[in-house]
């Protein structure tokens, strides 16, 4: 077929998000799917290659990462990715980038990781756990329990999880800091520090919120001057990256009581080790990296994937375009296929 083009994506997101391609074809759009089934067998005419490619959730998980990528790095006329991830330390954009592909990332997890916030911060201020263990023994017993109404948030990053993360916690009436190296004047908070203004805002914050990027300004950020300076009732929470945390300093000031309960979700080593000490530690709450699995951003990736490739084929700017410079410094360099 004359004037096709060839896109990539998973059997699983393509039997899935079925009816947004059918609505692409039904917009006089031409082209053509290559579906790349789990056993990472590509479904499709043998000589075509993709130009597009959708980098859907499932791949994360699935195991054939690595062979999709076989395929749109050996794709001669590959254009765009769209990635369902935040992320953008796939070794991979490096080489698609340098080849003057162009990639976009996307926010999808940004609502049921801020969700999750809320959700286990109520759960540790409200000892929700006292009353399953109640119920699983028969016994009636009321206990009081801390309010997050007008209590003090500290969010440091407050890109699209920290914001939406800002945003829930207002509405139950806590009084929100936000930190952001350079502020847009929009952000939903109470006020905005930059992050040199953050050892004096610890003092105050009932609740810490990490949603920052790890880089080499934010490795290691909360150390033990860090926690040093928190209060022994807050909270601490990690939805953004390990690399943030030293966890012997953490440990160091659980064990201490001089920090409440760590909330952590991301951790320095993922899967993270059976003999870590945070797996039965009383005062950490802890989740295999699973924030942002709410199933709603399944739908909003494959609406994103079908915009985004709208506006491409329309000459019209991208939603979430990465830059050469939003990639981290220490992904290794290469030029096309390695030179081979």
């Amino acid at each position: 077929m004359i004037g096709v083009m060839y896109g990539l994506v998973t059997e699983k997101a393509y039997e899935q998000h079925r009816r947004h391609f059918d609505t692409l074809e039904s917009e006089g759009h031409s082209l053509q799917w290559l579906r790349l089934a789990d056993d990472g067998q590509l479904n499709g005419p043998s000589d075509a290659h993709p130009e597009v490619a959708w980098l859907s959730s499932d791949l994360f998980f699935g195991g054939i990462l690595d062979r999709f990528f076989e395929i749109v790095e050996g794709a001669p006329d590959f254009r765009w990715l769209q990635s369902a991830a935040a992320g953008v330390d796939l070794d991979g954009y490096r080489r698609l980038m340098d080849r003057g592909a162009r990639i976009c990332n996307a926010h999808l997890t940004a609502i049921p990781i801020a969700e999750f916030v809320l959700r286990a911060v109520l759960d540790v201020f409200q000892d929700a756990g006292r009353w399953r263990t109640a119920q699983a023994d028969g016994r009636w017993e009321h206990h009081n329990f801390r309010e997050v109404w007008r209590s003090r948030w500290l969010v440091i990053g407050l890109g699209a999880i920290g914001a939406e993360t800002a945003r829930r916690a207002r509405a139950f009436e806590a009084h929100v800091t936000g930190v952001r190296r350079h502020p847009s004047g929009d952000e939903p908070v109470d006020a905005m520090i930059a992050p040199a203004e953050v050892p004096a805002a610890l003092p105050e914050a009932d609740v810490v919120v990490l949603a920052a990027p790890a880089t080499a300004e934010t490795e290691n950020l909360v150390d033990d001057e860090f926690l040093s300076a928190m209060k022994p009732s807050a909270v601490l929470v990690n939805i953004a990256r390990g690399k943030l945390v030293d966890d012997k300093a953490l440990l160091r000031a659980l064990n201490d009581d001089r920090l409440a309960v760590a909330i952590l979700d991301v951790f320095n080593t993922e899967p993270l080790g059976p003999d870590h000490p945070y797996w039965s530690h009383s005062k950490v709450v802890l989740t295999p990296h699973s924030s942002g699995g709410g199933t709603g951003r399944w739908d909003r990736g494959a609406e994103l994937f079908c915009d985004n490739l709208r506006r491409l084929l329309a000459g019209e700017p991208l939603v979430n375009e990465v830059t050469a410079m939003q990639l981290p410094t220490d992904l290794p360099f290469v030029t096309g296929r390695d030179k081979q």
